[in-house]
C-alpha cells in the first residue's frame, strides 16, 4: 500500500467521523485513476471491518447514462455495505449522522448463491437471487459540495451513506425486472417515477457488472448478500424534517424519514 493511498483513506476516514468534508482527492492527485481510488475504499473498508463492522453487501453506482455523461465515464462503480447503514423500512436517519444526503429509490438483490467474475452473466444473477425487494439508498459524500470526478466517489465508498430495505421478498420468476415502475415521493409529493430498465436496461445486468468488476480484486457476491443494483431516477436532496417513500410494483413500498 502506497504513503498516497494511505493518506486519502484516513482524510476520508476523518471526514466521515468529523462530519466536515473535504476538498476533491482528484484535486491534490490529478494522475489518480479509479483503480487506486478502488484500493483507498478498500483500505477504509478493511479499516472498519478490524473496528467489528461487517461487510453486508454491495452498491452499484452512476448506472445511468445521464450520471455515466456528468462524470465523463463509461461504466458504473460500486462501493460496499456494512451493518452500520441498515435503516430499518420507516424508520429514522438524524441528519447528525450524515454530511450531504440525498436518496435514491432502486431495487436490491438478495443472493443465496456465491457469484465470481469474470464471465457472469444476467443468467446467473436471475439464478443466484434469492429474492428482491424495494429499496432506498441514502447517498452522501466526504467531498465538500459534491464537487466529485469518479475517482473522488470511488474512493469514498461511492458515495455511500445508509440503506432501507422494505417492500415483501419478491421471487424473480414472478416478474419482469425491467418492466418494475417505481413512483417516488418527498414529503408526500411526487418527485420522481422510474422503471427497472433505467438501470443498465436490466437491474440484474448492473448486478453482473458488479460480479465480473470485483473479480479484479478477488472479492466474489456472497450468498446472503444485498445488492443495491442502482437507482431507478435521480436523488432528492434529504434536509431535517423530510420523509422519502418509494411504491414499486409488485414488490411493495419503502420509507425512511430524517
Amino acid at each position: 500500500m502506497t504513503t498516497r493511498v494511505q493518506q486519502f483513506a484516513d482524510q476520508l476516514f476523518e471526514a466521515e467521523v468529523s462530519k466536515n468534508g473535504i476538498e476533491p482527492l482528484t484535486s491534490i492527485d490529478t494522475d489518480m485513476t479509479a483503480k487506486d481510488a478502488y484500493y483507498i475504499q478498500l483500505e477504509n473498508i478493511n479499516r472498519k471491518v478490524v473496528q467489528g463492522q461487517r461487510i453486508v453487501g454491495k452498491k452499484i453506482g452512476l448506472t445511468s447514462e445521464a450520471m455515466q455523461n456528468l462524470l465523463g465515464v463509461g461504466e458504473p462503480d460500486y462501493g460496499h455495505l456494512l451493518d452500520s447503514m441498515v435503516v430499518e423500512n420507516g424508520g429514522r436517519i438524524s441528519i447528525d449522522q450524515v454530511l450531504q444526503p440525498k436518496v435514491e429509490a432502486e431495487i436490491a438483490f438478495i443472493l443465496k448463491k456465491e457469484l465470481r467474475g469474470p464471465n457472469v452473466t444476467t443468467l446467473d444473477v436471475l439464478q443466484a437471487t434469492d429474492y428482491i425487494v424495494p429499496a432506498l439508498e441514502i447517498v452522501d459524500s466526504r467531498i465538500k459540495d459534491w464537487k466529485i470526478k469518479l475517482a473522488d466517489t470511488v474512493a469514498d465508498n461511492a458515495s455511500s451513506g445508509f440503506y432501507v430495505l422494505g417492500g415483501k421478498p419478491t421471487k424473480i420468476v414472478d416478474v419482469e425486472l425491467e418492466l418494475i415502475g417505481m413512483v417516488f415521493t418527498k414529503n408526500g409529493e411526487l418527485v420522481n417515477t422510474g422503471v427497472g430498465a433505467a438501470a443498465l436496461g436490466n437491474p440484474a445486468t448492473c448486478v453482473a457488472w458488479l460480479a465480473n468488476k470485483l473479480s479484479e480484486f478477488d472479492i466474489p457476491l456472497r450468498a446472503g448478500e444485498v445488492i443495491l443494483s442502482g437507482a431507478l431516477s435521480a436523488a432528492e436532496v434529504a434536509r431535517e424534517g423530510d420523509t422519502f417513500k418509494a411504491r414499486f410494483a409488485q414488490i411493495g413500498e419503502v420509507s425512511v424519514r430524517f
